[in-house]
């Protein structure tokens, strides 16, 4: 199988992990993988350290210098599947799919992250009516694209997933709290993902003002960047948390924050599905989320982790209060949540059931698989 990847997100995302995770597990498993990126994106810098052969080109007006690109590709090289991991890599392929539909036999497969449904207009059904699968990276948003509009055979579900790394030891988990300023014994949650209103950090830090009653050492670490940093510390200082709300800001090894964590939390209103939610809970964090959107397809409720009803501040100060008192709980969310990430949503099974993908729709175009 030989597969061209194309990513133009310039920022290093859930998605873009998964991309790498994707090029990596099909590299590993003997077929060709190639990324086509954006000029200096993350991806591609990190997709190139990893040994990944790594097309670079400008992201462009309407995104044409890709489309070009792709279409040179595609006239020299020959493909099984052309795979576009987010947007603006969907309407890049799709200038030259249309067009080269007859004469080229790679098939056209589209990556949806998202949750709100696809666009009524003709141009936003014509780029997805043009692939050859949609891939859902979970069933809530599946169903939304269902709603699009979307012909049922066309749409699949694939989940994505996460590395299985080693559990911290007592040592590394000591230097992780130190890193962030925490004293050993001092609860500390945590949530990772961009600072934006839809992500619901705001109710993380009001939680923790009614928790540090309870537990005065409480803290919060917010690990990543965005749009509401400003708003977010404002907010903090109000409540007089400024010392104990830690604002990261981006961090490249994000497994120095899982492994300080004894609680992590996810209060996100939208979210199809959750890399930083899987990633806390392979890392054996017990974890707490949203009952709403694809996160409730990962966790569990009261098996695997909790889940709430929404941004209740006493709820979520309770919930956390009893992953907190009651250890025999906590330890029970670790280990289940931790098995849960293997059993359903590992990079591994992601590359396989990706893979299926892609053999199915050239199966379905030649009658065999190449």
């Amino acid at each position: 199988m030989r597969v061209l990847l194309v990513d133009l997100e310039p920022e290093w995302r859930g998605g873009q992990n998964q991309a790498l995770l994707l090029l990596k597990g099909l590299r590993d498993r003997g077929h060709e993988a190639e990324l086509l990126s954006a000029n200096g994106s993350a991806l591609g810098q990190r997709a190139s350290q990893a040994g990944i052969t790594v097309h670079s080109v400008s992201r462009g007006f309407f995104r044409i210098p890709a489309a070009r690109k792709i279409r040179e590709f595609l006239r020299s090289r020959r493909y099984d599947i052309v795979h576009a991991n987010e947007a603006h890599a969907v309407t890049a392929a799709w200038l030259v799919v249309k067009r080269r539909r007859a004469s080229t036999q790679a098939r056209f497969v589209i990556s949806r992250r998202v949750g709100y449904p696809i666009g009524k207009g003709a141009l936003a059904q014509a780029r997805y009516l043009a692939a050859d699968r949609i891939v859902a990276i979970s069933q809530w948003s599946a169903e939304r694209v269902a709603r699009s509009g979307i012909p049922a055979d066309k749409l699949t579900v694939v989940y994505e997933g996460v590395e299985l790394l080693a559990l911290p030891n007592a040592q590394r988990r000591a230097e992780a709290r130190s890193r962030f300023g925490v004293a050993q014994g001092d609860p500390l949650l945590g949530c990772v993902g961009v600072l934006s209103s839809d992500k619901g950090q705001e109710w993380l830090i009001r939680a923790l003002a009614l928790l540090r009653k309870k537990f005065p050492g409480a803290k919060l670490v917010l690990a990543g960047d965005g749009p509401c940093r400003k708003q977010l510390e404002l907010l903090a200082r109000e409540l007089v948390l400024e010392n104990a709300v830690v604002f990261t800001g981006f961090v490249s090894d994000i497994e120095t924050v899982y492994a300080a964590l004894d609680v992590f939390l996810l209060p996100s209103f939208f979210e199809a599905l959750s890399n930083a939610l899987m990633s806390a809970m392979a890392y054996g964090v017990p974890s707490i989320a949203f009952n709403s959107g694809g996160p409730a397809e990962i966790i569990e409720n009261e098996k695997s982790g909790l889940l709430m009803s929404g941004p209740d501040v006493e709820e979520i100060s309770g919930a956390v209060s009893r992953i907190l008192q009651d250890h025999d709980l906590a330890a029970r969310f670790r280990k289940a949540g931790r098995a849960r990430i293997e059993q359903k949503f590992s990079a591994g099974k992601m590359v396989e059931a990706m893979l299926r993908v892609y053999e199915e729709c050239v199966r379905n175009d030649s009658g065999q698989v190449s």
